[in-house]
């Protein structure tokens, strides 16, 4: 995993409550320290009872604490690890969040390590509910989540599914990766970002031939969705986009699925109106058939002829509107291309009036559609030319939502916000 910026150099303070859903909490530890955060973990005397201790200080590298008077260990302020590691935190996540917990915390309860913590703390906190589901569901326990709720503690989950006692239902944990990505919403909730409404579109369009058969492209979507990630971890509210894809939605985000590009063009037209930002990263087709047929084609010996239209021009289309309306303030645009990279890019930003254009050329090695990282240049109204190495395409969505921070004071100013 990836070093990630929200996360790097932060304290999070992991609270393990007893439940079988504690073993999955190592695999969130292990996450955490990957992305460069500094993680102590507090485990209440059940929770060992699931994993021991020394699991959690190998996946973190610090000591684990279980006892109210415990010394800290170094680095924290005071003799008093209650009140150290509440100090020190930037965050609470408490995961498992058994119902017993829960109703310490809304209650005020201070009887252990964890829960005299969740008073002591000044930081954000993250509960992850797992429990039976009538222990979700019972009333005391969805009292409790509303009061906590109320003091302005964050939930994520729980989620439906089965559960150890072997019943279906709502009170499982959710996964780690979206236990995570919880996690970066709240860090990255004060972000430069903040307030500012951001669109991204990912993925390829599809243009029906037939019932079964398409025009279409291999565009992942990758990077989109780490662009619309990057835009969450710095506080932005974000509508994703998209067209087909296998990708999970990041957390927070709202997602649009879409298919052709008039789907595509419609959408976007729609959610810009008034949005700050639109990062146009969807490889939307060129063109389309000019007749669809209702029936599978048959094959012929004489071969087909297909007579294309041309699709919208969507970033054109929100670009001319923009003109009148002002919104988006920030146009990017993106240019796949295999040759004359930058002079074509160049061409492309001028002709359509966008802000940025993020060109790569996709027959370079590992900066192709299904790859997991690029090699971008990204060229501004100035003639200015950033060319980045290869890297991740979160890495490149971190610099390119920079360069988007950048521009947005300017263009408020000049359009009088």
């Amino acid at each position: 995993m990836d070093s990630i910026t929200v996360l790097r150099e932060k304290n999070i303070l992991l609270g393990v409550t007893g439940g079988i859903s504690a073993y999955k909490v190592c695999t969130l530890a292990s996450h955490l320290t990957q992305a460069g955060a500094i993680v102590n973990v507090v485990m209440t005397e059940a929770a060992t009872r699931f994993v021991a201790p020394l699991t959690y200080q190998a996946l973190t590298g610090h000591p684990v604490y279980t006892d109210l008077f415990t010394t800290p260990g170094e680095g924290l302020p005071t003799h008093i690890a209650h009140v150290g590691l509440a100090h020190l935190a930037d965050l609470l996540v408490i995961a498992p969040a058994s119902a017993n917990t829960l109703a310490k915390m809304a209650s005020g309860v201070a009887d252990n390590l964890l829960t005299t913590l969740a008073l002591a703390a000044r930081c954000p906190i993250l509960a992850v509910p797992a429990m039976d589901v009538g222990m979700w569901s019972h009333p005391a326990t969805q009292a409790n989540a509303a009061i906590l709720r109320e003091r302005g503690v964050h939930f994520a989950g729980p989620a439906r599914g089965r559960m150890a006692s072997g019943l279906e239902g709502e009170g499982r944990m959710v996964e780690p990766d979206v236990i995570l990505g919880h996690i970066r919403r709240v860090m990255g909730s004060a972000g430069a970002l903040a307030g500012r409404r951001v669109v991204v579109t990912a993925g390829p369009t599809r243009e029906m031939l037939d019932p079964v058969r398409f025009i279409s492209n291999p565009s992942s979507g990758r990077q989109g969705f780490a662009l619309a990630q990057a835009a969450l971890d710095q506080g932005a509210d974000v509508t994703l986009i998209s067209g087909p894809t296998v990708l999970s939605t990041p957390v927070g985000a709202e997602r649009v699925d879409v298919i052709s590009a008039q789907e595509m063009c419609d959408t976007v037209l729609a959610t810009t109106a008034d949005a700050d930002v639109l990062l146009m990263t969807a490889a939307v087709g060129d063109y389309y058939p000019a007749e669809r047929a209702t029936q599978k084609i048959k094959k012929s010996e004489a071969g087909l002829a297909i007579n294309l239209i041309r699709t919208p021009d969507i970033v054109g289309a929100v670009a001319s509107r923009r003109l009148t309306s002002g919104f988006p303030r920030v146009i990017v645009g993106f240019a796949a291309e295999s040759e004359r990279v930058v002079e074509n890019a160049r061409d492309k930003l001028l002709r359509k009036n966008l802000d940025l254009i993020v060109a790569n050329d996709v027959t370079a090695p590992g900066a192709g559609f299904a790859a997991e990282t690029n090699q971008v240049t990204i060229v501004d109204r100035r003639d200015g030319v950033t060319d980045l190495p290869l890297m991740s395409k979160a890495e490149v969505s971190e610099v390119i939502i920079q360069h988007v921070v950048a521009l947005l004071p300017e263009l408020d100013s000049s359009t009088g916000i």
